[in-house]
């Protein structure tokens, strides 16, 4: 099987197994869902964030390993992503509060025109996030994720503290508070 029927195969994965258009279900929401739980998972501790390249609509390219020196929160999501969308707002404002301790990397896993995202941007406003994506889904199988979103909080020296599989309350204490210790470990 080509890498290409791969991706397009682990996409179409991505759209029934954790996002729809409509609301998310009671049970997403609860977490009750064994795979997207809205749980900080630290399992996966001191794994390297993968050095891929993610591009925006202009074709700028950003290297995630050289990221580096700055603890990042790494956030999947797509456009057609129902609790994805619910995030994105409390991500940029995330972002705006802990400007110059932690970069805020958002990356579409969105597939075709990156106009949509773009437009999606646009129409939030949002001051802190830049359009990232990753048409292919790279980022995706690097992290063993296959459900969005999915969040992974990255120490400066790029290895990863926790992830969340699924929404999450970006507002709120327990991420302020996980963020923190992660910032000071």
């Amino acid at each position: 099987m080509s890498r290409f029927s791969l991706t397009l195969v682990s996409i179409l994965a991505l759209a029934v197994a954790a996002c729809d258009r409509d609301a998310p279900s009671e049970a997403q929401e609860s977490g009750a869902s064994a795979a997207a739980t809205g749980e900080i998972d630290a399992s996966n501790a001191g794994e390297l964030m993968p050095a891929l390249n993610v591009k925006d609509a202009e074709g700028r390219q950003l290297n995630l390993g050289a990221l580096q020196g700055e603890p990042v929160l790494l956030n999947l999501w797509a456009t057609w992503c129902a609790p994805c969308v619910k995030e994105m707002p409390l991500l940029d404002e995330l972002a705006g509060d802990y400007e110059g301790r932690l970069r805020v990397v958002t990356v579409s896993q969105d597939m075709g025109d990156p106009a949509k995202v773009t437009a999606f941007f646009e129409q939030g406003g949002f001051a802190h996030l830049e359009p990232w994506l990753d048409p292919q889904a790279e980022l995706g199988f690097a992290l063993g994720d296959t459900l969005l979103p999915t969040t992974v909080l990255y120490d400066a020296s790029g290895q990863e503290v926790w992830r969340v599989r699924g929404d999450f309350d970006w507002a709120g204490e327990e991420a302020r508070s996980a963020i923190d210790a992660g910032l000071t470990d």
